[in-house]
């Protein structure tokens, strides 16, 4: 008889195979078919389908499909590879169709490219991003945790093992910290994850405003190691996580959003200044959960450093401004 995989104990929660559980409070075989196809599919190596109980959920989940209340629950037949928009089930990890597109950083990185600097902090290194470093505040929102997989393009799709990603977004209300209104000394929504041996990083945080002129997004650097943060210069990769329009609309009907329904009727990926060019194709998360538990968001990213990184700090013209709410952000 297979031996029932043990999870193991670690500071952001019970993990099998280096991946947090996407259902923490049950046994690792009852995490649903598309956490098992995951873990089948981990540098490590493929693990037994008959310990994980999978069977042919494996094949059903290679198809797009469609849930009884009309959820989309993807495939991995999406432009770029990637599965986008939501389901009740884990993440998907086909291999993306290129590099992740390098984009602005925006006017508001805090990663001193355009004024304030939080990656010189300590205590920036963080898997919980919802408060300030100094615990001074919270930022209120629908809780979200966003992991991304980093790949090394230029050694196979090797996971990118020990890079040090930076993330940070808006709030709620579409402000950002450290550069909105009344938020100048406030450094909630802003971390540091290195990623593990899997090139994996996630962070614990809310799910963001849309703000006039922006599909919902959350942005990210990724540096060669922890080390190289003190210098935006060192960045190998600068990127833009989109979120799926089914979630982003059951989101924003929270009171906690207001103006988000009516900015996301204003945009689309097709539109957005950023994301337009594919619409998103290779940042599209694929999103799982509910508006009342919460969701979890993941992405694939392949970085080819044989390349030269053609994006980075605020796009010119753009100055820091004082946030505003959530109105004219262009490049943000």
């Amino acid at each position: 008889m297979s031996r029932i995989p043990e999870p193991q104990i670690t500071p952001d929660g019970p993990a099998y195979e280096g991946r947090l559980l996407d259902r923490p409070e049950e046994e690792v075989v009852d995490q649903g078919a598309p956490f098992d196809i995951g873990t089948l599919f981990t540098r490590r190596g493929v693990i037994s389908i008959a310990a994980l109980g999978v069977g042919a959920a494996v094949l059903a989940a290679c198809a797009p499909a469609t849930s009884s209340d009309g959820t989309s629950t993807g495939g991995s037949g999406t432009s770029g590879g990637e599965t986008s928009g939501s389901s009740d089930g884990g993440s998907a990890t086909a291999t993306a169709d290129g590099e992740i597109p390098d984009e602005t950083a925006g006017p508001y990185p805090g990663d001193g490219s355009n004024g304030p600097d939080v990656l010189e902090e300590s205590g920036i290194v963080r898997q919980d991003i919802r408060s300030s470093i100094d615990g001074s505040a919270t930022a209120d929102g629908v809780p979200l945790t966003f992991r991304l997989e980093v790949l090394d393009m230029a050694n196979g799709d090797a996971p990118f093992a020990g890079v040090a990603v930076y993330a940070w977004h808006c709030t709620a209300d579409g402000e950002y910290s450290m550069y909105s209104s009344g938020l100048e000394d406030v450094t909630y929504l802003r971390g540091v994850q290195i990623a593990d041996a899997d090139g994996s990083v996630s962070f614990t945080s809310i799910f963001p405003g849309c703000y006039s002129g922006r599909w919902p997004h959350i942005h990210f650097e990724v540096y060669p190691d922890e080390g190289s943060i003190s210098d935006s210069a060192n960045t190998i990769a600068t990127s833009q996580i989109a979120l799926p329009e089914d979630v982003c609309s059951a989101v924003y009907a929270d009171s906690r959003y207001s103006g988000s329904t009516k900015n996301l009727a204003g945009v689309s990926l097709d539109s957005d200044n950023v994301f337009g060019d594919d619409a998103g194709s290779l940042q599209l998360a694929t999103v799982t959960g509910d508006a009342t538990n919460g969701y979890t968001a993941t992405l694939q990213v392949r970085i080819d450093t044989t390349t030269t990184p053609s994006a980075g700090s605020s796009p010119s013209g753009d100055g820091p401004g004082d946030g505003g709410g959530p109105g004219d952000r262009p490049g943000s």
